[in-house]
Order: structure tokens, then C-alpha cells, then sequence
């Protein structure tokens, strides 16, 4: 397997990292209101539901700090978090399959897969009414795609993620990326045809109450009091 590049360390990751390290509750803060949507977002498209993307979001951060000694500065910040969201992200949706192949054996008549939730939670504050019903559609049509394109998609077009950037956080080849993310985009032509473009910017918003919500709820997990 090839060996991949570290990312460039974005100024001041290992600086945070350290202060978070010794238990600077200001430090915790601008991690997480730094990485916060992106986290959510790539939580997003791997489990296609609002709230179980925040508790993904709220388990890496718990996680990752409780390992901040690990961090050395080879992969950005960013990365770094961006991998352990994904891996938490994962292994919920495994655990969930299971427990679904466990149900779908049970000798009842009425057994069955309950499909995951497709519809976003009113909490979205940040959106403005003119832009809802688009991002909707967009949403929609992102949760639509196939497993195996979604979190392409979601790290290179919404997130905005370079290719390399992509396959390193997804541990894919490049030119694997590429095909996926063509054939990704296909897709959701098909069903927004035009209005892709510019307002993926704002697809999926964590930010706000929302933000500030799952920021509290991480430090009060640390022991810290507002």
C-alpha cells in the first residue's frame, strides 16, 4: 500500500491540541467550534439522521480527547478528528445492521428493518426560508446516494476537500475518488439537475444553537461548568 502524504498542519492545531491536553476548557471550545460542522457532516453521510450525527460528533470529541497525548501534528487537526468521526460513524452503522439482522431472525410476523429517518430536524435556525426548500432537496438527494459514494461526495463537493485531501482522509486511491465522485455527481444531477452548485456551501448548517448545544454538552461530559 502506498504511503500516505501527511497533511499540512494547519497553524496553531498542535498548539490547541496541547492546551486541550492540559485542560484548557477555552481550548476544547475552539476545537469544537472550529470542526464542528465538518464533523456533522461527514457524521451525516454516513448515518442519514440529525440526531445520531450530533451524538457521533459529541463521541469523537469525547474520544479524541481522551487520546490528545496521540496527537503528534503528522495529519492536521482536522484529519485527525475527521477520521476518528468517521470510524465512530462506522461502527454505530454496523452495530445498527446487526441488531437488524438480529430482529429480521426473530420468528415474528412483523419483524423488519426500521429504515433510518430521512427528515432533517427543525433546529436549523441558521437557514433562511428562501434557501430551505433547495437545501432539502439537496440533502435529500445526498442521502439518496449509494453508501459507497455518499462520504465522497459529501468530503469533496459539500465539505470542498481536494481529491488528495479525500483519499487520504478515506484512505481510498485518488483515481478511486474520482470515479465515485463521478459517478456521484450523476446521480444527484438526475434529481437537482442545475441548482448544484454554490448553496452545497450552506447544505446541512451546524452552527448557531446547534453548535453552542453540542459544544455544552462535550464540556459538561469533560467536568467543566459553564
Amino acid at each position: 500500500m502506498p504511503q500516505l502524504q501527511p497533511d499540512i498542519r494547519a497553524p496553531g492545531d498542535l498548539e490547541l491540541a496541547l492546551r486541550a491536553q492540559a485542560r484548557d476548557a477555552g481550548a476544547f471550545r475552539a476545537i469544537m467550534r472550529m470542526h464542528n460542522q465538518k464533523l456533522y457532516r461527514l457524521a451525516r453521510s454516513i448515518m442519514r439522521n440529525d440526531s445520531e450525527a450530533e451524538d457521533v460528533v459529541q463521541e469523537t470529541y469525547v474520544t479524541a480527547f481522551a487520546h490528545l497525548a496521540s496527537f503528534r501534528g503528522e495529519a492536521s487537526l482536522a484529519t485527525w478528528l475527521s477520521r476518528i468521526a468517521i470510524n465512530e460513524a462506522l461502527g454505530r452503522l454496523r452495530r445498527k445492521r446487526r441488531a437488524a439482522t438480529v430482529i429480521m431472525s426473530e420468528p415474528m410476523s412483523d419483524a423488519r428493518i426500521i429504515p433510518f429517518p430521512l427528515a432533517a430536524s427543525g433546529d436549523d435556525p441558521e437557514r433562511t426560508m428562501a434557501q430551505r426548500q433547495i437545501l432539502k432537496v439537496v440533502e435529500q438527494a445526498t442521502d439518496a446516494l449509494p453508501d459507497v459514494y455518499r462520504t465522497v461526495f459529501v468530503a469533496r463537493v459539500i465539505e470542498g476537500l481536494s481529491i488528495e485531501e479525500t483519499a487520504d482522509l478515506l484512505q481510498l486511491k485518488p483515481q478511486t475518488v474520482k470515479t465515485r465522485l463521478h459517478r456521484a455527481r450523476d446521480l444527484v444531477r438526475k434529481q437537482i439537475d442545475e441548482r448544484i452548485g454554490p448553496i452545497l456551501l450552506d447544505a446541512f448548517p451546524f452552527a448557531g444553537r446547534r453548535c453552542e448545544r453540542l459544544t455544552a454538552a462535550v464540556m459538561k461530559r469533560l467536568g467543566f461548568s459553564e
